[in-house]
């Protein structure tokens, strides 16, 4: 048999390339590192034999020596076996890379990553992927958004950006937006303050993040949170190095009688608690100020979901009420504009100021400037103010549909809690009923429900159901609650 015979026998690759057509050194490069990703997604199977040198030449269209020059290269990294006397072989790299990496795994989790870290926090509930309509908290419509206005805004912000030399926005924000951020936080929740006291931050939990680094001296800062309460936020806190000291919520809200006297940092959601949804009191928000006044201790509040409200006048915020500059306001527009914006806000006290600012430069120096002027002239020509006013009504539909609901056919194993804004409402389970079999049924027949021991750091959690209303019509909220009762009753 001639040799010319037996190459035509040998293997040629089964996947396609893509060769430059002149220069060898770029041709060897080409085919090395087509090959290599080849083997390592795994159209080239560990084991399978590589065609000769000159087959591959030959069906490749290349000089010899470039196929030479690419086995050798991978020979050299590993991805491929030489065998004497006969054809080089793909490497087992998932072998070759448990066996290098398992013994660092081992010792990263218990030397490597910091310790907050060594045990990641369960993912959120709300990160798990669900029907576009559900009742999943904390993701706002986007049927009636003022897209136009937006796209209108966002072309105009950049054409002005690309005129303008390189540089990179101030720190703490660019000048319009945290004038706007001042006049709409003035006009809606009363918040006294201009713009040289805002911090613009990328969402509501960049500011969490960066309010653990200023305020916590790690091992010793004890911080009190809501529980149940916003997991992130205590999170961040914890991942700091913060103490952390869950304090219960009433229908009142956070309970300032139980705070213990030596926590430095409080953690707060005053307008609409997350996740019961009750909002503090004013009696509450007096004795909550006069207690960091007589501890020293400093308040950060997080003004959640508070930009929706179905009746009576809002609550003045603590920032407000607040004469000792003791209150961090946060604020952010994931609820009222749209989660993808990842734009949030501190007001901060004229002491913190600075500092707030240098921790936010070693970490996240600034949002993108053309986003930001976006959102200033969204801001500042009324845009946000009548997509607010458009809203109210469509979720106050949706959640006297969700009211009715709980209040009716569900009134068996639900107590709604008294709550007259945000996006989501919690009910408690009745104590007489199954609480386990009342969360089997939620899931199944009201996607994107939760329960309150989500939320929650301690063993004793409220035995509650927590529903969002934003992204599921009226209808559909009928609909899936009448299947709950149906399976309840069963």
């Amino acid at each position: 048999m001639s040799p010319d015979s037996s190459n035509l026998r040998e293997p040629v690759f089964a996947i396609p390339f893509d060769l430059p057509g002149i220069g060898e050194g770029q041709r060897t490069a080409a085919l090395h590192r087509q090959l290599r990703d080849a083997i390592i997604d795994g159209r080239l199977a560990a084991g399978e034999r590589l065609p000769s040198s000159r087959r591959a030449a030959e069906a490749l269209g290349v000089a010899r020596k470039t196929v030479v020059a690419a086995y050798d290269l991978l020979i050299a990294e590993g991805y491929v076996l030489p065998r004497p006397g006969a054809r080089a072989a793909v490497a087992d790299i998932a072998a070759r890379r448990a066996s290098r990496t398992g013994p660092l795994e081992a010792r990263a989790r218990s030397e490597l990553i910091a310790p907050a870290w060594r045990t990641p926090p369960p993912r959120h509930a709300q990160a798990v992927p669900l029907p576009e309509r559900s009742f999943r908290t904390g993701v706002p419509e986007h049927r009636f958004f003022p897209h136009d206005a937006w796209r209108r805004l966002s072309a105009r912000a950049w054409r002005q950006w690309s005129k303008r030399p390189f540089g990179y926005p101030p720190v703490e924000g660019v000048p319009a937006l945290r004038e706007a951020i001042a006049q709409h936080v003035a006009f809606s929740r009363a918040v006294a303050c201009n713009g040289d006291e805002v911090v613009v931050t990328s969402g509501a939990q960049n500011a969490f993040d960066l309010l653990a680094r200023l305020l916590v001296e790690p091992g010793r800062t004890r911080v009190a949170v809501e529980s149940p309460g916003y997991p992130t936020l205590r999170q961040a806190f914890a991942a700091a190095g913060a103490l952390v000291v869950p304090v219960p919520v009433d229908d009142e809200g956070l309970r300032v009688d139980l705070l213990p006297k030596d926590v430095r940092v409080v953690c707060v959601t005053p307008s609409h608690q997350s996740p019961t949804g009750v909002a503090l009191s004013m009696r509450r928000r007096a004795a909550l100020l006069a207690h960091a006044r007589e501890h020293d201790a400093v308040i950060v509040e997080d003004d959640y979901d508070g930009e929706f409200r179905y009746s009576g006048r809002p609550l003045d915020a603590l920032q407000t009420l607040d004469r000792d500059a003791r209150v961090f306001y946060v604020g952010t527009f994931s609820k009222s504009l749209f989660p993808a914006i990842d734009t949030g806000f501190v007001v901060a006290p004229a002491w913190a100021r600075a500092s707030l600012a240098a921790v936010k430069r070693m970490g996240d120096s600034h949002a993108p400037g053309p986003l930001q002027e976006t959102l200033a002239a969204f801001i500042r020509e009324g845009h946000l103010a009548r997509h607010v006013r458009r809203m109210t009504p469509i979720y106050a539909q949706r959640r006297e549909v969700l009211l009715e609901a709980l209040e009716g056919g569900l009134r068996r194993w639900f107590a709604p809690i008294p709550s007259i804004a945000g996006l989501h409402l919690a009910a408690r389970i009745d104590p007489a009923a199954d609480a386990r079999a009342v969360f089997d049924a939620l899931r199944r027949h009201a996607p994107g429900a939760q329960t309150a021991a989500e939320y929650s750091l301690q063993a004793d959690a409220l035995q509650a159901a927590v529903f969002g209303y934003a992204v599921i019509d009226a209808d559909d909220i009928r609909e899936a609650l009448a299947r709950l009762a149906r399976a309840l009753s069963r």
